[in-house]
């Protein structure tokens, strides 16, 4: 190899031991580089983590062309070396010996005529039997198979012979000249590999044709005639895809059908050095060119295609670039996957690469994350609600999820309950549902006094409520609870009316009571808002009365007796003490509603801005206070400003503003651009919502979005009661009839026929058991009357009532159709197979599957229920 590019061989029984082959032998271990950044005397760095140590040299053969690696565990460091001169030797690495290796260390296997050896192969199964490659020579052969195990015989060598060996310093005893097979008469051999499908069978590049030997029967080959005839190899996964190759060009060949090749690679502008397949990944195939510092990888997404098929494979070329010189040589290794060891062309520096696997996700329907790198599979599931300390959310797949299963958004009577199925925790859903609900009340309002178009009102919003607002009357009332008679200054209309209902402060009672809601609050232990309720409707007694209440309760804040005691001390005095250290520090009370509390009596009339711009005080609670203490010029423009902020935060607190409009539509689209919560935003589009908003396109894009994802969860059961639950608040999206039973003869829909003969007031009950026994049975087309088509297992006509049908025997039995003297109407139904065309009634057909998987006509090896794959899938909500 002397003058030539170097190569590289695996150990085939050590995994951390190659040779370097070039003008000499060189074995080296390889293992983890030393610490400290020191490199030790005979070690080579070949990666940050991986260091080569020399073991051993050998200088003994020159003229090194080719190398081939003893493949059996013993002798374990036995290595066979074709020359220049066409000779083989058998040499070693190493100084331990046993017997077996030292009677074949030193011999030699010489042609009848000199001439350069190209290849060298041992047979994996048969390891006595070594394959030499030559070069042409008129009268001899250049495929020469040794039997390294067999004995020189002197008495069989020609005169020519003895006088050639006599010449040169090898012991005569050790040279064999006669091999166990002879091959490729008047022809060249580049490159060789046996087959791994049997060890009989021998690949070889000829000069114009790449040839296949049997051993078995020397006389005969297999060849087809091609220029790739070098670097013949064999795929180690798939023993009949072979590959080789021609200046830049790579064809792979299927031995089960030789006549072409059956996949040709992108020829390289390059001539090509070395191919390999790795022995550790399936398909893989890598090769280099001359003067190149990449190597170049094909991934063949297959398995060989069977004879006859001639379906194109998937490749997938990729480059990668071990070192950053031109490259030598390389070698995969045989075990550890995807690595492999480069030399370069320069300097023979070594280096330890590995080929990292593109990495394919895939994330499933239920927050799965999923990836593949080479062997390996990963998961990453969600953890459950207490996994990592509860700092990360749950995704909102997730989250839908578990909505879906509680019946989320199907809560039609009491609304608000919504938010309970949701999980209760979440306030913006809770303000949502309490909103819906609130509008619901409205619209189902009895009373004369609310506006004409009721619905649409209630459902409008607040916003457009307000802009229609008229007949507004001011009120002074006194303080409730003070001693001094104080008055402040109040707004009526009947609009601001229907926004305190929509808020929830008032119900339907004609004194606008807002008793019942503090009552409420304190069930729920909202102190601190129900005293600022108390407040802002001028009644302070009720509002220390809370407080004091709050305190008193178990696990009550005591600071509360302190803010009542604050509260008691009232004055509307501008310049007193009172209102002076209450403006100064209200604003270091930590409950948002304690805050606005001493700010509204602080304010100068008209003027709140503390209590309506405080952002961590509920929507509906600043909306509700706006209505009764700003005019018709100031509660317009402070509602319109605040649904901008809602609409551009996406909060959900902003429908209360928006209603179920395009603004509330906007809102909710910022939502779901912020949460993807297209759950939510479906079922709240639904509620009481005008026609124009459900045509919206983003409407029906989160409706679809929702369905889609409950059929990837397969919640099929849940999606069809969605649907249901959409067909009854928007009948304009019910489907019309799809799928209908139509007679072979005349193509009339039954159904249709029977609808269309109103004077026998029948329909679909006739196929049913209602009725007097006596009345005739529909067996034929209403149309035509031709005879409809029997059921295969009970072989009466189709129409017929599935308990009047006798002599069904043991099938009647499996379905026991006199449960309970009662049918259930699906077993009466057309059923048929849309590949055989095969059928009967629907509760036979269940039946029979349940103990078969062909189709019950004789003669017929239909499978019937195995035709449909989602058939064999359970719904994930069952039971």
């Amino acid at each position: 190899m002397s003058g030539s590019k170097p190569d590289i061989l695996w150990s085939p029984h050590h995994p951390d031991r190659y040779v370097i082959c070039d003008s000499e032998l060189g074995l080296y271990r390889i293992g983890p580089a030393g610490g400290g950044g020191e490199v030790k005397a005979g070690t080579l760095p070949l990666s940050g983590e991986t260091a080569a140590t020399l073991l051993a040299i050998n200088s003994d053969t020159p003229y090194m062309k080719c190398v081939a690696w003893y493949p059996k565990q013993e002798p374990e460091c036995l290595l066979a070396v074709g020359q220049a001169n066409g000779r083989v030797a058998l040499t070693s690495l190493g100084q331990n010996h046993n017997s077996a290796c030292k009677e074949l260390v030193g011999k030699e296997f010489v042609p009848r005529h000199a001439r350069q050896c190209n290849t060298l192969a041992w047979n994996p199964v048969d390891s006595h039997l070594l394959a030499a490659g030559l070069d042409k020579h008129r009268a001899d052969f250049s495929v020469l198979i040794w039997d390294v195990s067999g004995k020189f015989s002197p008495d069989v060598a020609t005169s020519a012979e003895k006088i050639r060996l006599s010449s040169s310093d090898v012991d005569p005893g050790s040279v064999v000249t006669k091999p166990l097979y002879e091959l490729g008469q008047n022809d060249a051999c580049l490159s060789l590999c046996w087959l791994l499908r049997d060890p009989k069978l021998l690949l070889a590049g000829m000069h114009r044709n790449l040839a296949v030997f049997d051993l078995r029967n020397t006389s005969q080959k297999t060849f087809v005639n091609t220029k790739a005839i070098q670097g013949v190899t064999v795929d180690p996964h798939f023993p009949d895809r072979v590959a080789s190759f021609f200046e830049g060009q790579v064809a792979i060949w299927d031995l089960r059908k030789f006549e072409k090749p059956v996949l040709t690679l992108t020829e390289q502008p390059k001539p090509l050095t070395k191919v390999a397949w790795c022995p550790t990944r399936t398909g893989l195939l890598a090769t280099l060119t001359r003067d190149s510092n990449i190597i170049r990888l094909y991934d063949m997404q297959h398995t060989p295609t069977p004879i006859g098929d001639e379906t194109e494979p998937t490749i997938i070329e990729r480059s990668v670039q071990p070192c950053d010189g031109l490259i030598g040589t390389f070698a995969w290794h045989p075990s550890r996957q995807n690595r492999m060891v480069v030399v370069s062309a320069a300097n023979r520096a070594m280096t330890d690469f590995t080929v990292f696997e593109r990495i394919s996700l895939a994330w499933s329907s239920t927050a799965s994350l999923m990836w593949a790198c080479g062997r390996h599979l990963y998961e990453c599931a969600e953890d459950g609600p207490d996994g990592a300390q509860g700092v990360l959310e749950r995704d909102i797949a997730t989250k839908m999820r578990q909505r879906a299963l509680s019946r989320y958004g199907h809560e039609t009577v009491q609304v608000w309950r919504n938010h309970l199925l949701a999980g209760g925790s979440d306030s913006q859903l809770k303000s949502l549902w309490f909103d819906l609900f609130y509008m619901k009340q409205c619209a189902e309002d009895p009373e004369p006094k609310t506006p004409a178009n009721k619905q649409a009102a209630a459902y409008s919003g607040i916003k457009n409520i307000v802009r229609t607002s008229s007949g507004t009357t001011e009120s002074r009332k006194c303080w409730s609870g003070s001693e001094r008679q104080t008055e402040a200054t109040r707004y009526h209309s009947e609009e601001r009316g229907l926004a305190l209902r929509l808020c929830g402060w008032t119900a339907r009672t004609a004194d606008a009571d807002v008793e019942p809601f503090l009552r409420s609050l304190e069930q729920e232990r909202e102190w601190e808002r129900a005293a600022a309720v108390a407040l802002f409707n001028l009644d302070i007694r009720r509002a220390i009365q809370i407080l004091n209440r709050g305190a008193m309760a178990d696990k009550g804040d005591l600071n509360l007796n302190v803010v009542a005691m604050a509260l008691s001390g009232y004055t509307d005095e501008k310049a007193s003490l009172w209102r002076e250290m209450c403006g100064s520090l209200r604003l270091q009370l930590n409950n948002p509603y304690l805050c606005v509390m001493f700010a509204f009596l602080t304010s100068e009339p008209g003027s709140y801005d503390g209590v309506l711009y405080e952002s961590s005080v509920a929507v509906r609670d600043r909306v509700a206070f706006a209505s009764m203490f700003l005019n018709d010029s100031q509660l317009p423009r402070y509602v319109d400003k605040l649904t901008g902020e809602m609409k551009e935060a996406g909060n959900l607190e902003g429908i209360l503003l928006t209603g179920l409009t395009k603004d509330g539509v906007d809102l909710m689209e910022s939502y779901v651009d912020r949460t993807a919560d297209v759950q939510t935003a479906s079922f709240c589009m639904l509620k009481g919502s005008p026609g124009e908003v459900l045509k919206d396109p983003r409407v029906q894009g989160w409706i679809e979005n929702y369905r889609n994802l409950l059929d990837a969860w397969r919640f099929w059961h849940k999606r069809a009661d969605f649907d249901i639950h959409r067909g009854k608040l928007d009948p304009s999206s019910k489907p019309l009839a799809q799928v209908f039973v139509s007679c072979n003869f005349c193509g009339k829909s039954i159904s249709y026929s029977y609808a269309a003969m109103p004077h026998q007031g029948r329909g679909f009950s006739q196929y049913g058991v209602s009725g007097s026994p006596t009345k005739s049975k529909v067996t034929s087309c209403p149309g035509c009357r031709k005879p409809l088509p029997r059921c295969a297992l009970c072989l009466m006509n189709m129409g017929t009532p599935v308990s009047s049908c006798a002599g069904t025997g043991k099938s009647d039995d499996k379905v026991d159709l006199n449960r309970e003297n009662k049918l259930a109407q699906f077993n009466n139904w057309f059923t048929w197979c849309h590949n055989c065309r095969h059928g009967g009634h629907a509760g036979h057909m269940l039946s029979w599957f349940r103990d078969h998987t062909e189709c019950p006509v004789s003669a017929c090896t239909c499978k019937c229920m195995q035709l449909d794959t989602t058939g064999n899938l359970a719904p994930s909500d069952s039971g």
